[in-house]
């Protein structure tokens, strides 16, 4: 799923290169994947873009009349083509197309079983729903300490459930959270009410540091390499059976509520098994 690491630089590649170009064509493939049937997608066309940005795990791409928003969901991503050509026959398959006037061309894709994508045609990011219910986000130069307490303190909810919701934290899903529990040595099942002031110093340090180096490491790479980025830089998350990189015991895995997490016995739950 992409998080807001690689959501970021996908939002800041597409702002350098379609900024200020005209939309000329909209092709809506899956027509599952438009969330705003009263506004079609081909209402955009003459459309003049003024920015790109991100909010949370969605793209919001600022138009001369309005906005389209992309909310990625689980197998979502983009595919740029400085002109027309077919795709490679192993590349997930093209949910929508824009086309631009230079001749610059985005392809949302989806590679799921299932259509995660979602696309929003609105007035402004805050009129689609998942937006609006944002929480706020630690990559954000402002988000404070304060920010952080307000949705952790005496919560009886398990700190990885917590670090996932967009509603309390925007942009984090399942491997940051995983990686930032693992920086921060402490058990994705703890409950949130449980924890320390010493131990949410610890998860608040390390989810900054975290997100925030990740998009710096992100910056650059080109958006059909970013999964694989992702992917190489994970510590825990999607290594259960590999060695710890911090202390060398067997990565574990453990499935609860509706989600799973991959941790160190050693490093967070002081050698049991989960």
């Amino acid at each position: 799923m992409p998080e807001s690491p690689e959501v970021q630089v996908q939002a800041e590649f597409l702002a350098e290169r379609i900024s200020g170009r005209e939309i000329v064509g909209a092709d809506l493939i899956e027509f599952r994947a438009l969330k705003t049937r009263q506004r079609p997608l081909t209402s955009i066309v003459g459309e003049r873009v003024r920015g790109v940005r991100r909010c949370g795990k969605h793209i919001a791409v600022e138009l001369s009349s309005g906005y389209l928003v992309i909310s990625l969901g689980r197998h979502g991503w983009a595919r740029w083509s400085d002109e027309h050509v077919d795709a490679p026959a192993d590349a997930p398959p093209a949910l929508a197309v824009l086309t631009f006037d230079d001749g610059g061309e985005i392809a949302w894709t989806d590679a799921g079983d299932w259509v995660s994508l979602g696309l929003f045609v609105v007035d402004d990011p805050l009129d689609v729903p998942a937006v609006a219910a944002l929480g706020p986000d630690p990559a954000d130069e402002s988000f404070t300490r304060d920010d952080f307490d307000s949705v952790t303190r005496g919560r009886r909810k398990q700190i990885k459930a917590i670090l996932q919701e967009q509603s309390s934290l925007a942009g984090i899903g399942n491997a940051y959270s995983d990686e930032i529990l693992h920086a921060a040595r402490t058990s994705p099942v703890a409950l949130a009410a449980a924890l320390d002031g010493a131990a949410l110093d610890g998860v608040f340090d390390a989810m900054l540091l975290t997100v925030r180096g990740a998009i710096a490491a992100r910056r650059g790479i080109p958006i059909a390499e970013l999964k694989a980025a992702k992917v190489a830089a994970m510590r825990v998350h999607g290594r259960t059976g590999e060695p710890c990189p911090v202390c060398g015991d067997e990565v574990r895995d453990v499935r609860f509520a509706s989600t799973t997490a991959q941790y160190c016995p050693t490093c967070q739950t002081g050698g049991a098994l989960l």
